[in-house]
């Protein structure tokens, strides 16, 4: 895929990526980081429940246990993704604790007998999203190591945030700004490992970066740029697949959101939980402010409909 957007905790659960694929039919999507543990306990069929209209979408898994994310590695190619994603980025203190993440960059052996037993449960495309480097493993060298290593277990696709982490003294939120961005490292990877698919992921602000990174990499992740602004993707399916289909106004995609909201809230859903994703479809218009604090006063179907019933079917 050349363009996807990064699995974000509390940001790209199922309501998120129903509003994505208002915009978007071709971008992949992911699902937040899905603890192996947690997809193997009782509650494991709600925490991977999906829209089929939500794919192409990939699980995100988290763990170090060979034998458990191979389990997970069956179940989600049961439930119909169409791939599976093992985080090796995430610095949290918390995925610290549970022993997967980013600290996996250092027990690379470890990442590639956890591929290679995804792999022998599944026939979805195994990924391995990871950091250009952790702690003092932060030469190019270090990641052109781990990558060669990971590749032996049958890995063929990395996702590359571009900054290394800092597992002590930096939050998981400070190590998404903190770290330098190094694009150089990306580059070099796909030039010395041309057989394999890399994607770069780190500071993409909008398509046009993301498409002039297309020039020294096979495809572009982008994370919180979308969160803050959705309809950043309204032309991302004919800029990147040349795929033609009318491009939506904002009021339309909220129009086609609410049948949704809808069904969500007869089945129990919290109003704020598919309303929160909303708050960033006006953002850079003149009514952005207007229609956040109208967010966050209204609440059900009936406010998003009289929304609609006020505002001007904006040309996109």
């Amino acid at each position: 895929m050349a363009l996807s957007i990064a699995p974000m905790l509390d940001r790209t659960d199922r309501h998120f990526r129903f509003l994505l694929r208002l915009l978007s039919h071709r971008v992949e999507l992911y699902t937040e980081m899905v603890v192996c543990d947690a997809l193997l306990s009782r509650n494991g069929n709600r925490i991977v429940d999906f829209d089929p209209r939500e794919k192409p979408l990939i699980l995100q898994l988290a763990g170090s246990d060979p034998g458990k994310l191979g389990r997970c590695a069956e179940l989600a190619e049961a439930r119909g993704y169409d791939g599976i994603n093992l985080n090796v980025g995430c610095p949290s203190d918390r995925v610290q604790r549970g022993r997967f993440g980013a600290c996996l960059m250092k027990t690379p052996e470890l990442v590639a007998e956890c591929v290679s037993a995804m792999q022998a449960r599944t026939r979805l495309p195994v990924s391995v999203k990871c950091r250009i480097g952790v702690d003092e493993l932060d030469r190019y060298q270090d990641l052109a190591r781990f990558v060669a290593i990971v590749a032996e277990g049958g890995c063929r696709i990395f996702i590359i945030h571009a900054r290394k982490a800092w597992l002590k003294g930096l939050s998981a939120k400070e190590n998404r700004v903190v770290p330098p961005l190094r694009y150089d490292y990306v580059y070099r990877l796909k030039r010395d490992f041309p057989q394999y698919t890399v994607i770069l992921n780190g500071g993409i602000a909008d398509l046009e970066q993301a498409r002039l990174q297309l020039q020294w990499v096979d495809g572009v992740m982008i994370g919180r740029a979308v969160y803050q602004n959705p309809y950043l993707l309204a032309h991302a399916d004919a800029w990147f697949y040349q795929d033609a289909h009318p491009i939506p106004s904002r009021e339309q995609v909220l129009a086609a959101y609410v049948p949704y909201v809808a069904a969500q809230l007869q089945q129990g859903v919290r109003w704020s939980l598919v309303a929160r994703h909303l708050m960033g479809l006006y953002h850079g218009q003149p009514v952005a402010r207007k229609w956040r604090r109208y967010l966050t006063e209204a609440s059900g179907v009936a406010a998003l409909e009289s929304w609609l019933a006020q505002a001007p079917f904006a040309r996109p």
